[in-house]
């Protein structure tokens, strides 16, 4: 265990002034953003620590995805990840944020079979995780979905063009909308979700020029992944940003900083330390007090 405890005073810790932070972002916040043209910000997170790290350097909403399936559990894709697995992870991300809006990703087979079902999960997310909003993938054949779960009073983000739940469909990532057959498919998609009461819309690995329209076009927000820089906001999966994930990067990541860099060099370190006995060092030590020393005959270890 670790005796190592997260301090509660958590205002010194915020990037930037706290005085043009709101308080809570929520969805209609977001809607907010948009009609000032302020760019939303937001990021993957599946952990308590991590998020923290999030929602303190002022993002705007946090998603717990899918793709922990992958980044977290080493699967190929996002496919075997369950629902009590990701009510799991929102639990703790749960835990650590304040400010930003909280979403969770309805996992594959939650939601596709059973509309009854999928909300019913819906309202697991936020009875039992503590999440604001639902994020699901597809167009037209989820607007009954979509009307229910916000009927039940849970806002929903709608997720269209590189859908990672229809991989196989697909026949793998690959850029979608690239056909006039497809961009109207995605357009009409786009205001049906919209209609059906989403909050925002993810749009992923589409060209630039169709995220421009699709977010001209509607009035709640887009959130782009390989979408371009047209959208209303963007997100990226934290340890692609963070080079965290044992792969080769997407053309449209960015990569932020190296942390499994930092992370393999400190654990070389330690490993060195403990094989060279200098971890832990007589400071690093817990010591009996003198007058148990002399009673129990041990002397002091003589720092050299």
């Amino acid at each position: 265990m670790s005796l190592t405890t997260f301090s509660t005073e958590r205002a010194g810790a915020r990037v930037g002034r706290d005085t043009d932070l709101p308080t809570k972002v929520t969805a209609p916040s977001l809607l907010q953003k948009k009609l000032l043209r302020q760019p939303i910000t937001a990021v993957t997170a599946y952990d308590y620590a991590s998020a923290r790290l999030v929602d303190e350097a002022g993002l705007d909403v946090v998603l717990v995805g899918d793709s922990l399936a992958m980044v977290m559990q080493g699967h190929e894709n996002t496919l075997a990840v369950t629902m009590d697995e990701m009510l799991l992870y929102t639990r703790g991300v749960r835990r650590a944020l304040r400010r930003a809006l909280l979403v969770a990703d309805m996992p594959f087979g939650s939601y596709q079979t059973d509309e009854r079902e999928g909300v019913a999960n819906a309202v697991r997310f936020v009875k039992e995780a503590g999440a604001e909003a639902v994020k699901l993938e597809g167009g037209r054949e989820r607007k009954e979905l979509v009307r229910r779960v916000v009927d039940a009073e849970i806002p929903v983000m709608g997720h269209l063009g590189l859908t990672p739940q229809s991989v196989h469909r697909m026949g793998g990532y690959k850029v979608q909308g690239k056909t006039m057959e497809a961009i109207d498919e995605l357009r009409t998609d786009a205001l049906a979700l919209e209609d059906a009461g989403c909050f925002a819309l993810v749009l992923e690995g589409v060209p630039r020029e169709l995220a421009r329209i699709v977010t001209e076009e509607l009035t709640i927000p887009t959130i782009g992944i390989g979408a371009g820089p047209d959208c209303d906001g963007q997100i990226l999966v934290l340890h692609d940003m963070m080079n965290m994930a044992f792969s080769n990067r997407a053309k449209f990541v960015r990569q932020y900083a190296d942390v499994s860099g930092l992370m393999r060099e400190a654990l070389a370190e330690y490993r060195r330390d403990v094989e060279a006995r200098t971890f832990p060092s007589d400071a690093e030590s817990y010591h009996l007090s003198r007058e148990m020393r002399e009673l129990m005959g041990v002397q002091a270890e003589v720092v050299g």
